[in-house]
């Protein structure tokens, strides 16, 4: 009987697809799942749907709840972290703060100034998380799904002795959609894919043992499929590779794509794709995005079978658990710290992504060797921001944080050095009461 835990169960959607993949394993299907969270309405509605999901299959396993973190922790195989900190306040904060002062991020969850505060708000939780777990179960694995990925996963990476990966869909998301502009099955894509978080590259890309790249240029020419992802189609075109996260993610992360609003709207197409439409590229989008999915604990609640379908989803944590507890290998991208030199050209301490293998003897990261120097430059222009908010954190150092803010490509490209203390000022004031002492 394997013992996993989930911290942010209330997530009711996010949770219950987690819980579902796992109880897909026949091997896993005598699992009890401890549902952690601090809202006790919402971790009840998970529970509701995994006990149907148990109840449904006649399933060995349990579902148990629980408010309390250390109850939830003790004994645990695994631990699922996907809590959010703070809720919506401060998220909108370190959105339209900073928009107002002309650093316009997309989403604002993985750098810039709201992804270094968003760190700065989260990681003192994550850190706790991580030292209950060297008390009460020190040889479990964290499975980390929150965001900042890199700066969370760095910072318990260097300031405990718990094991974690971060776990991400971008590879899989991206593998779909460049399997779509090639007209091609994503089952049939091979890929090697190394980087880091939001920014890994296609270093290999094979179809039936071809080199997909001319054929992906080639697509890149046709308007209809460019404008489904201009950024991404720009970076490749000027420094060689294609890269994971969508293009609304991308372009936040460099200095060339939102800094002029006629840019903006040009790289925003409102055209429906048939599949999807793309809404993404204004400022600010996936807040409201993330408004609209938040339920309603007022809201009607009712368990569906599509609910309790025994469906498996393309998120890696349910096969990490797997591979460990049979011994079934698997190759999958995962982000991790660097010091076995997966990317030789990257800093040891650094969180990358890059292809891991997984068995019964754990999680070891592949060795990648060295990215062509242009795409480990823009890597380092990321991480240069993550090595300092992460040095915030650890040290609660106002001047560490505000050097990350300002290394970030993107607020440097808006903003004087002057004006982003300015801006520093104001989020620290706006977010004071979600945020650790700084001295």
């Amino acid at each position: 009987m394997t013992n996993i835990t989930f911290i942010g169960a209330g997530s009711v959607v996010f949770a219950t697809n987690l819980l579902t993949d796992i109880y897909s394993f026949e091997r896993l299907q005598d699992s009890t799942i401890t549902l952690m969270d601090i809202d006790p309405d919402r971790v009840e509605r998970t529970a509701e749907v995994g006990e149907a999901v148990v109840d449904h299959h006649e399933l060995p396993g349990e579902i148990r709840t629980t408010t309390d973190r250390r109850e939830a922790l003790e004994g645990a195989d695994y631990v699922l972290n996907m809590i959010n900190v703070g809720g919506e306040e401060p998220f909108e904060n370190e959105i339209r703060i900073p928009e107002d002062y002309g650093v316009k991020q997309a989403v604002g969850d993985t750098l810039g100034p709201g992804g270094v505060f968003r760190a700065l708000r989260t990681a003192p939780t994550v850190l706790d998380i991580a030292r209950d777990m060297e008390e009460l179960c020190p040889d479990a694995l964290l499975l980390n799904y929150t965001n900042p990925m890199a700066m969370l996963c760095w910072a318990v990476d260097e300031a405990t002795d718990v094991d974690v990966v971060g776990l991400c869909h971008s590879v899989q998301h991206t593998t779909e959609a460049l399997a779509r502009y090639l007209d091609v099955s994503s089952d049939d894509l091979e890929h090697w894919v190394a980087g880091i978080n939001h920014m890994a590259w296609y270093l290999e890309l094979e179809h039936d043992g071809e080199d997909c790249y001319p054929a992906l240029r080639e697509a890149a020419s046709d308007p209809d499929i460019y404008e489904q992802d201009p950024v991404r189609f720009d970076v490749m075109d000027h420094f060689g590779a294609f890269i994971t996260e969508s293009s609304h993610h991308l372009s936040e992360y460099l200095p060339y794509f939102r800094t002029d609003d006629a840019l903006i709207e040009e790289l925003t197409p409102d055209e429906d794709f048939g599949h999807y439409t793309i809404e993404w590229m204004p400022t600010g989008r996936y807040l409201e995005h993330w408004r609209s999915y938040q339920p309603a604990l007022e809201d009607e609640f009712e368990v569906t079978e599509d609910d309790v379908a025994l469906d498996r989803s393309a998120d890696y944590g349910s096969r990490i658990i797997h591979s460990i507890e049979t011994d079934e290998p698997r190759r999958m991208n995962l982000n991790v710290r660097n010091d076995t030199d997966a990317i030789a050209n990257l800093p040891d301490d650094a969180c990358v992504e890059v292809p891991c293998l997984i068995d019964g003897r754990g999680v070891r990261s592949c060795s990648v060797g060295t990215l062509p120097p242009q795409l480990a430059s823009l890597n380092r222009s990321n991480i240069a921001v993550q090595d300092r908010a992460v040095d915030a954190i650890l040290e609660r150092d106002e001047t560490a944080l505000r050097q990350a803010v300002k290394l970030d490509p993107l607020t440097a490209a808006a903003l004087d050095l002057e004006t982003i203390d300015e801006m520093i000022d104001d989020l620290l004031a706006a977010n004071a009461e979600y945020l650790p002492d700084l001295y």
